[in-house]
Parts: C-alpha cells; structure tokens; sequence
C-alpha cells in the first residue's frame, strides 16, 4: 500500500515496537513494510522514528513526546489494548498524528479473569489451596473462549455441580476420582 506525501508516492512503513500475535503481524505484512524491534529505550526509539510513517505498540512502550517530536513521517499511532495512557496524546494532537486503539481485544480475556477471581473469592478457593491436603474442589483447565469446553476435576461435593458452568455458557466434564 502506498499513500502520497506532496507530489511523491512512498511506500508505508510500520513499526511494531511491542510483541503482537503473529496472525496480526502476518496481516500487516501483506499491506505494509512493517519492521518489528520489541524492548527499545526512549532514546533508541527517538533514533528510528523518523524513518516511519506508523507506531504500533502494546503497553510497554512510552511514546512521549520526544518520541513523536522525532517522527518526522510519524502520521498514525495505534495501541494494541485498551487506553492510550501511554501515549501523549497532547504532543500526537499537535502533531496532526492519528492515535487509535483496540478496545475491545482483550475484553473477553478480562470478563473471564474478574469472573474468576470472583467465583474464587465467593468460594473461599485461595483459603482452601492453603490448607495442607484439603479434599476441596479444584478447576484443573478452562479454554479462554466463552462457549468452549470447561474440565473440571471435582472432590466430594463439588464435583457434582457443573450447573454453573453451564450457565455461564460451558459445557462441564465432571469426576470424582478420589474414592
């Protein structure tokens, strides 16, 4: 993909300063010249901004101000995530430069994990994984997409309620393999 600068065509080059998905990167490879250079400093950074046209960063990276001041072809900032705390966003608006985000990519990651922390909490779980051979319920594997599969591996009591579960839209394999 090229875009035009004044009267001059120029290829698009992307820099990923943060780890991404492969499949991501894959995508972007197809349309642009995208370099990936993960673990930079600010200073690092500041040095090889100005040879692109966009920044696409996680959450470890800080573009700052200085880092946007450097990017002389800098055009468009994305963050991978929810937010764009870290990125001044005040220097980006002078600069004419888009910022975008991905809000909703990891929503579905962190439902889960408060659901989880919740349930564990409602349940007493940590108070139990404390105590030295305590025949309580254990949740061996869930798979981090809702509607998949839960195995859950039950003591006594517990492994006997996969009714929740399957509310919560999982099917549930339950046992009681301790006799």
């Amino acid at each position: 993909m090229q875009i035009v600068y004044g009267f001059f065509m120029a290829n698009v080059r992307v820099l990923v300063s943060d780890p991404l998905a492969e499949e991501g990167l894959g995508i972007l490879k197809k349309a642009f010249e995208v370099d990936v250079k993960t673990d930079l400093k600010e200073d690092e950074l500041c040095r090889i901004i100005g040879d692109y046209d966009a920044l696409l960063v996680r959450s470890s990276t800080e573009v700052t101000a200085k880092v946007i001041e450097a990017g002389k072809r800098l055009r468009f900032i994305g963050r991978a995530g929810v937010g764009v705390d870290n990125i001044d966003m005040d220097a980006a608006t002078r600069k004419g430069i888009i910022v975008a985000n991905a809000p909703e990519g990891n929503t579905l990651a962190a439902t889960e994990h408060t659901m989880a922390m919740m349930l564990s909490l409602a349940r007493n779980i940590p108070q139990a994984t404390q105590r030295e051979g305590a025949r309580h319920c254990r949740i061996r594997a869930y798979r981090a997409r809702a509607g998949k599969t839960g195995d859950r591996d039950g003591h006594e009591m517990c492994g006997l309620r996969p009714v929740h579960l399957q509310r919560a839209g999982c099917s549930a394999w339950c046992r009681d393999d301790v006799g």
